[in-house]
C-alpha cells in the first residue's frame, strides 16, 4: 500500500528489449496510464528523452553487439535510470529484467512484471539456442520466474493460459490481452473496391512466423505480398530473397502506426501463418486482431484456438501453415471473391467490437494500479 494515495502516483515502465514506441508497452498501457493521471515514464533503448503524449520518455543505449551483453550491460543501464526515476510503482516487460525486479522490490517498492509471452516454452523453439541445452535452460528459466513472481507486487499477462500458471502459484495476477485499439484501425469509410489485390503480413520476420512458406505462396498466386517489419536474423533475409516467390513480395521495411494504418487500408487480407510450438498453440497474436479491426480477412494458421475464433466469426481462413499451396490457395481465394472478402472483414471488425478491444483490456490494467495503490 503507498503511503501517499492523494499525491499523484509515479509509475515507470522498464524494458531493454523493446522500442520507446512498442505497441503494448507504450501506445497501450503506458499513455492509458497518463490518460488515467499517472505521472508516467518509460525507460527503453534509444527513446528520446522527451515527454511525447504525457509519458515522459527516458533513453538507454541500445545494446547490438550480443544477447549476453545486453542482458548485463543493459539490464545495468535500465536499473541505473529505474533508480534515478524513484517511481511509486515499478512495471518491466522482460524476463532479463528479473533481478532488477527483485532489487527494487528489496528497497520496499511495488514491482510489477508483464509477462508477454510462455518463456520457458519459447526458449524450447528457439533456433539460437543449442537443441542439447533448451530443455535444461527452459526448466532453469521456468524455475527462476516461478520463484520471482511470488515475490513481485503483481503479475501481468497476455494470456489467459500464462495468467492460470502464476494464479496456480498463489500470485497476484491479471490478464491484459494484446488486443488493439479500436479507434486507432477502425475505417469504415474504406471503399473495398478500391482496394488494391494484395495482401500484407505485418510484424517480426522470421522462420517461425511462417516467412518462407508465405515467400512461396504468394509466389504461387497473381498477387503480391506487403511484407511489414523487419527480419529477426541477416541470414534468414539471405535465404528469403533466394526464394524464387520473393518477386512477388514489397519489403516495406519497418512501419510507423501510420504506415500499418496506410498498408492495412490497402490489402485485401493479413497474414498470421505462424507455427505450431508449444509456446503458440495458445498465444493471441495481435496481428489477426489488428487485421480484424481493420476489417480485412484473416488467412491464419490452422491452430485450434485461432481456428475457434477465425471459423466461428466466419472472418477468414485458416490453413497449414506449412503448406504454401495451401497458403497460395487461401490467398487466391480472398482476391477472387471480394464480396466474401469483405463480409469477413466486417464480420471481424463486428467481433472486435464486441469482444477483442483494447478498450476493455485497459480497464483490468487501471484497476490493478488501483488496487496496488
Amino acid at each position: 500500500m503507498l503511503e501517499q494515495p492523494n499525491k499523484k502516483i509515479k509509475v515507470c515502465h522498464l524494458t531493454s528489449v523493446h522500442p520507446y514506441n512498442d505497441t503494448r508497452i507504450y501506445v497501450k498501457e503506458c499513455c492509458t496510464l497518463a490518460s488515467a493521471g499517472y505521472e508516467t515514464h518509460l525507460v527503453a533503448p534509444g527513446a528520446p528523452n522527451e515527454v511525447i503524449k504525457n509519458v515522459q520518455l527516458h533513453s538507454i543505449p541500445k545494446i547490438q553487439e550480443s544477447r549476453l551483453l545486453r542482458m548485463t550491460k543493459a539490464v545495468w543501464y535500465v536499473y541505473q535510470q529505474a533508480l534515478a526515476i524513484q517511481a511509486d510503482i515499478y512495471h518491466f516487460h522482460d524476463p532479463e529484467l528479473i533481478p532488477l525486479g527483485l532489487l527494487l522490490v528489496n528497497q520496499g517498492k511495488n514491482v510489477i512484471y508483464d509477462v508477454h509471452e510462455d518463456v520457458p516454452r519459447d526458449i524450447l523453439s528457439k533456433f539460437w539456442i543449442p537443441q542439447v541445452w533448451r530443455k535444461i535452460i527452459s526448466w532453469t528459466v521456468e524455475k527462476l520466474e516461478n520463484f520471482a513472481a511470488q515475490h513481485f507486487t503483481a503479475i501481468v499477462t497476455a494470456t489467459p493460459l500464462i495468467c492460470s500458471r502464476f494464479l496456480k502459484l498463489g500470485c497476484s495476477a491479471v490478464d491484459v490481452k494484446n488486443y488493439p485499439i479500436l479507434d486507432e484501425l477502425s475505417f469504415p469509410d474504406t471503399n473495398w473496391e478500391e482496394k488494391e489485390p494484395v495482401v500484407c503480413y505485418i510484424g517480426s520476420i522470421t522462420e517461425e512466423r511462417g516467412i518462407f512458406e508465405m515467400i512461396k505462396g504468394i509466389g504461387q498466386t497473381d498477387t503480391c505480398l506487403l511484407l511489414g517489419g523487419e527480419f529477426a536474423y541477416a541470414q534468414q533475409r539471405e535465404q528469403a530473397v533466394n526464394i524464387p516467390g520473393w518477386a512477388n513480395v514489397k519489403e516495406l521495411g519497418w512501419l510507423g502506426r501510420e504506415q500499418v494504418v496506410e498498408t492495412l487500408r490497402k490489402s485485401m487480407a493479413g497474414l498470421v501463418l505462424l507455427h505450431p510450438s508449444p509456446n503458440i498453440m495458445n498465444a493471441l497474436p495481435v496481428k489477426m486482431f489488428e487485421y480484424m479491426c481493420a476489417g480485412i480477412p484473416v488467412i491464419a494458421s490452422n491452430i485450434p484456438l485461432w481456428k475457434e475464433i477465425v471459423e466461428d466469426n466466419q472472418c477468414g481462413i485458416c490453413v497449414d501453415p506449412h503448406n504454401p499451396e495451401a497458403i497460395a490457395q487461401g490467398i487466391q481465394w480472398i482476391i477472387t471473391h471480394p464480396n466474401e472478402a469483405k463480409k469477413m472483414g466486417e464480420n471481424g471488425r463486428r467481433v472486435v467490437k464486441e469482444k477483442y478491444k483494447w478498450e476493455k483490456e485497459s480497464k483490468i490494467l487501471l484497476e490493478l494500479y488501483k488496487d496496488i495503490i
